[in-house]
């Protein structure tokens, strides 16, 4: 199959790897801006992956050319944080082809409905297929030059659907030639809502400002995750649950999926992160500016706010999270509304016609 991999990051470059070490012929692109792996990649001839996976691959393409990345492509991963969505869209628009299948990797509350809107599809279109996963299917690492370490492949527990659910079988038939993990979800408010990112990310990350800003490395997990955050954690999961059942879908808690995927023994809030096989060895970011407050927080936690208010769920833990996260980072993202329901142009559905639109 021919597959492009949009975006040079941790994801992007195990995804590449992963179906090319299967045989397939695999474009990686990146923005020119983002040169750094492209560029040693380029040099190096191939990327070489440690951990779960093992080798080197080469690659059909490997640059900045978007075009040329898109040409052949039957398969498209776009893979990103939550804010390299719509530009990967925008920037596809003029080669995108009828028959395409694209899977936002992960979705990051509803990246699908954001690529589609961007690429000026109505949310029904089945010309191109549009889906998205709710989680990568790794915990990866860029360790080196033209290097990944795969520190966990994820054995099950992460989900994939279409917009609309028509095409589920079709984005899922494809996935699963080389992703054999993947489980069909209903639709894509299950593929957002199963997302462990705001239930993990920035409740570690706050409890623990002080040794992020602290110049020693810590373990994110291992050293980060103690019996007070997991139940910070806990409540955040707890009211992503609540918004689910209001909204008539199904998903596990955040332990249970942990077990599912392989990173963990215990499915439990603290220990169960802490001890996990499949995360030790992660370190902690260096700084507070970075994606597990900038997206984490600033889109999809503020985008789960604005669902919950539609669902009539209460979100006191979401709501502290996000001010004080605010405040640490001296930025309102709540004010900014980077991903909202009016910023995607759901607003003002009532749940029964949000949840045909989503269907």
């Amino acid at each position: 199959m021919n597959v492009a991999v949009l975006g040079s990051g941790n994801g992007g470059c195990a995804i590449a790897f992963e179906w090319a070490l299967k045989g397939h012929q695999v474009s990686l692109f990146d923005f020119e801006q983002f040169p750094k792996m492209i560029g040693g990649i380029q040099r190096k001839g191939g990327l070489t992956c440690k951990g779960e996976l093992e080798g080197t691959v080469s690659f059909h393409y490997v640059g900045h050319d978007l075009e040329k990345t898109l040409e052949r492509a039957e398969l498209i991963f776009v893979v990103g944080p939550a804010y390299s969505t719509e530009p990967f869209a925008k920037a596809c628009k003029p080669y995108a082809k009828e028959g395409q299948i694209f899977v936002v990797c992960p979705s990051s509350c509803f990246g699908s409905v954001v690529f589609k809107n961007a690429l000026g599809l109505s949310l029904d279109s089945e010309t191109i297929a549009v889906g998205e996963s709710s989680t990568l299917p790794y915990a990866v690492r860029i360790t080196a030059e033209a290097e990944i370490t795969i520190y966990n492949h994820l054995r099950g527990g992460y989900y994939i659907a279409a917009l609309p659910s028509t095409l589920n079988q079709i984005v899922f038939d494809a996935v699963t030639e080389v992703n054999k993990g993947f489980v069909l979800a209903e639709n894509v408010l299950q593929t957002t809502l199963q997302n462990g990112n705001p239930t993990i990310h920035p409740a570690v990350s706050l409890l623990n400002v002080a040794r992020i800003e602290n110049p020693d490395d810590f373990m994110f997990y291992e050293e980060g995750v103690t019996p007070g955050v997991g139940r910070l954690m806990k409540a955040v999961d707890e009211e992503k649950k609540a918004i689910a059942e209001a909204l008539g879908v199904k998903i596990l808690p955040d332990p249970i999926i942990g077990v599912d995927q392989g990173y963990m023994t215990i499915a439990n809030y603290d220990t169960g992160y802490s001890t996990a096989p499949g995360f030790r060895g992660i370190k902690a970011q260096d700084k507070l500016d970075y994606r597990y407050f900038n997206e984490d927080v600033g889109y999809s936690m503020v985008c789960l706010m604005d669902l919950a208010k539609l669902a009539e769920v209460e979100v006191p833990a979401m709501e502290a999270i996000v001010r004080l996260v605010s405040i640490v980072m001296e930025r309102d993202y709540l004010a900014e509304g980077q991903r909202t329901l009016d910023t995607m142009g759901l607003a003002g559905k009532s749940k029964a016609e949000f949840m045909e639109l989503l269907r």
